[in-house]
């Protein structure tokens, strides 16, 4: 009798062999979020618009970003992309500008954990808060956001004028 395995999940600081994965996960994490409420301005706007290899490659090594990746079995099959923003009065904000994991490997833990290695890093650094962005209508995302105890701040509204 073969003894019943438990998928493992974990996350830690990506290094530069995870970057192909990575690339993969922001591209499917594009592909997401530009279909939703919001979205279309988002991919517009917020998205990354550089090459993400690159950008993704710099952040790896730059003080104030933290690259993590959520694995399954020790397979990546997720991602968080945190950075500490200086404010004008000098403070610290930790800001979540990606988390995302494979639709596939989701409700099973990975962004619980990607998302409490990041707030640990935000601790680290010494931010005294954490932001991110959901879009309206996606009420996984803000639900998942407010379990980790990150609240609506502000309203973004918009008109298009076309």
């Amino acid at each position: 009798m073969t003894a019943h395995h438990a998928p493992e999940e974990a996350a830690r600081p990506a290094t530069e062999a995870d970057l192909p994965a990575v690339v993969a996960l922001v591209g499917a994490a594009a592909d997401e979020k530009r279909d939703q409420k919001g979205g279309p301005l988002w991919f517009r706007r917020e998205r990354r618009q550089g090459a993400p290899d690159a950008e993704l490659k710099a952040a790896l090594t730059a003080d104030d970003h933290e690259v993590a990746v959520g694995t399954l079995d020790g397979t990546v099959v997720g991602y968080g992309l945190v950075r500490a923003e200086r404010l004008g009065d000098g403070s610290l904000l930790g800001v979540v500008d990606d988390i995302f994991v494979d639709p596939e490997a989701r409700a099973v833990g990975i962004g619980e954990a990607l998302m409490n290695h990041l707030i640990d890093w935000c601790r680290a650094q010494g931010c005294f808060g954490v932001d991110s962005l959901a879009l309206p209508g996606d009420r996984h995302t803000k639900n998942f956001f407010e379990s980790f105890g990150l609240v609506a701040r502000a309203i973004i509204v918009h008109r298009p004028l076309d």
